[in-house]
């Protein structure tokens, strides 16, 4: 079997973060369609036969580097990403993100000049309130524009149920796709990065009804995702985060079988 999880033995800090109020949603899609979409040196990750292409809005909250406090204006920001699982020329597995909506100028220009992600600059919301029709429940909204090329834009709302949010259990589509540790990143010289991320696992739940369109997918290809018909949904509260640097994978690494 083939680790979803980063190494653990990596005690390097780049920064602390929050991620908050995350719905996963995710449709199964053509490996072979989207496999052309990578660099040669990942393949696309496959499970229960299909490769899974991911939108993932969330809240980032005190994102600091190691030595500072966050800052006001800066350490808090909307983020929304597209994304799939791929597994490296040594077996590992991780993300891969073909972009990354962000609502902060500078949070944009500092990802992609130090992190080589693929970011965009967007205009966003995300909004809770109560359900009227049920006091139990809870409504979250999200919304983006963006303001670069490719033009994409969403707008979706889920109602919540009013039940324990548990773990993923290991085998499962939700482990599979929401306990991801690990990301991988290309560079101007196309060399291929690594980086790590830690965290307790997501405690998750299943929205009760999930509304809204989204062009996000169609900006790579992928036309007619509805969001009331992905394959998969799941929502968490947030998680806190430790992240390591990135490094640069060995060519001369070996693949690890498993």
């Amino acid at each position: 079997m083939v680790s979803t999880e980063a190494p653990q033995s990596d005690p390097r800090t780049a920064g602390y973060q929050r991620w908050a109020k995350l719905t996963f949603l995710h449709w199964r899609v053509a490996a072979e369609t989207l496999q052309r979409l990578l660099p040669s040196n990942l393949r696309i990750q496959q499970f229960d036969g299909s490769a899974w292409l991911g939108v993932v809005p969330f809240s980032m909250e005190r994102v600091r580097p190691w030595w500072s406090p966050p800052v006001p204006g800066v350490s808090w920001f909307l983020e929304t990403n597209v994304r799939t699982y791929v597994i490296d020329e040594r077996g590992v597995a991780g993300v891969w993100f073909f972009s990354l909506d962000a609502d902060n100028r500078l949070a944009v220009n500092v990802a992609r000049k130090f992190w080589h992600l693929p970011y965009k600059l967007a205009a966003m919301s995300l909004r809770v309130h109560g359900n009227h029709h049920n006091a139990t429940q809870t409504r979250i909204s999200y919304a983006g524009s963006r303001k670069e090329s490719p033009a994409a834009e969403y707008d979706l709302t889920l109602e919540l149920p009013d039940s324990e949010a548990v773990s993923a259990q290991p085998g499962t589509l939700e482990h599979f796709l929401v306990e991801r540790y690990l990301l991988f990143a290309s560079d101007r010289k196309q060399r291929l990065r690594t980086g790590s991320v830690h965290h307790a696992p997501y405690r998750i739940v299943t929205p009760t009804s999930i509304v809204g369109t989204q062009s996000l997918t169609s900006a790579i290809g992928f036309h007619n995702l509805n969001i009331a018909t992905a394959d998969h949904a799941a929502f968490c509260t947030g998680v806190d985060v430790r992240v390591s640097p990135l490094k640069t994978i060995s060519e001369r690494a070996t693949i690890r079988r498993s």
